[in-house]
């Protein structure tokens, strides 16, 4: 049997190794609050980052000037896309509330099948509203397919030192055989088809396959022009260079006939339009979209994986 003493020892033994279990959960709970906050911290600047904090807009609905607008590059995918543009559209003119549509334009240009297709639904659109007007707002650049779309429009406003042109089409890419050459690289291609090879980048340009590309861009060029006149008709003053590729300035492209005047979306909606309140039917891309665009999908991918095995444990 224990004496007292050495009872006396183990019950402080026993207290000090409860005392430290208690401060060890405890510390445990902290580091938990602790990395948990961090966590909703963290996504809580990931939603932050890719929101859209934009002024409200009024839901009153009142008369009102329809925004839409095209900023960046005119490709499939994106917030520039013929699907997000021409979403936006619909719900402008749809709204009974719209009073005219403003199209801003950002846009060095991009896919001419895009932005073919809102150029003929904004065509289809007006026809199908013909009291409620649309106008492009030039703000910084308006080239190439930017102003592709632009043509439809009732009227063109700029700033006179926007930059509006660049009629023309383009194919661009890269040749790699001098460097193979160089670094001993044999390239092996198997095709089925005499032109299946069409322009690839590792295999000596081929004079019929170039031929057979300026065909085609030509084609494309001639739809392009077609466009602008009809969209601008009687007011384009053409020059031998205006389907050339250049660019003008806004103040020169009044002079030229391809935009009407100067203005911006404010003034537009309250001289123009006479419908100063604004509502904005930009469609923006929601959070998976823009997660995927500005990290890539694949990690876009991996981190849904992640979220979804976490959520099974």
């Amino acid at each position: 049997m224990m004496d007292s003493r050495e009872e006396s020892w183990a019950r402080a033994v026993l207290e000090k190794l409860a005392l430290e279990t208690l401060a060890e959960q405890k510390r445990r709970r902290r580091w938990g609050v602790f990395f948990k906050l961090v966590s909703l911290t963290f996504l809580g600047v990931i939603f932050w980052s890719f929101g859209d904090f934009g002024s409200a807009e009024p839901l009153d609905g009142g008369k009102h000037t329809a925004l839409v607008s095209l900023e960046g590059v005119i490709a499939p995918k994106g917030e520039v896309s013929a699907e997000h543009v021409v979403g936006a559209l619909q719900a402008a003119f749809d709204d009974a509330g719209t009073q005219g549509v403003v199209l801003r334009i950002n846009s060095p240009g991009g896919s001419p099948v895009q932005a073919g297709i809102i150029n003929d639904e904004i065509v289809r659109l007006r026809k199908l509203h013909p009291n409620v007007p649309l106008f492009a707002v030039v703000e910084d650049v308006c080239a190439s397919g930017g102003y592709y779309v632009a043509a439809a429009a009732d009227r063109i406003f700029v700033d006179k030192a926007s930059i509006v042109g660049s009629i023309g089409v383009l194919m661009d890419g890269f040749g790699f055989t001098g460097v193979m050459d160089k670094v001993g690289v044999e390239r092996r291609l198997l095709t089925a088809g005499e032109n299946k090879g069409f322009l690839d980048p590792f295999s000596p340009q081929q004079p019929k396959h170039l031929e057979h590309a300026k065909v085609m861009l030509q084609d494309i060029h001639t739809q392009f022009i077609d466009t602008v006149r009809k969209g601008r008709g009687s007011r384009l003053k053409e020059t031998p260079d205006m389907f050339s590729g250049l660019m003008w300035t806004g103040a020169k492209s009044v002079e030229l006939g391809l935009a009407d005047g100067f203005g911006t979306v404010e003034s537009v909606a309250r001289d123009v339009i006479k419908a100063e309140s604004i509502r904005d039917f930009t469609q923006k891309q929601n959070f998976a979209e823009r997660f995927a665009a500005r990290f890539g999908a694949d990690m876009a991918q991996s981190l849904m994986n992640t979220l979804s095995r976490t959520s099974m444990r």
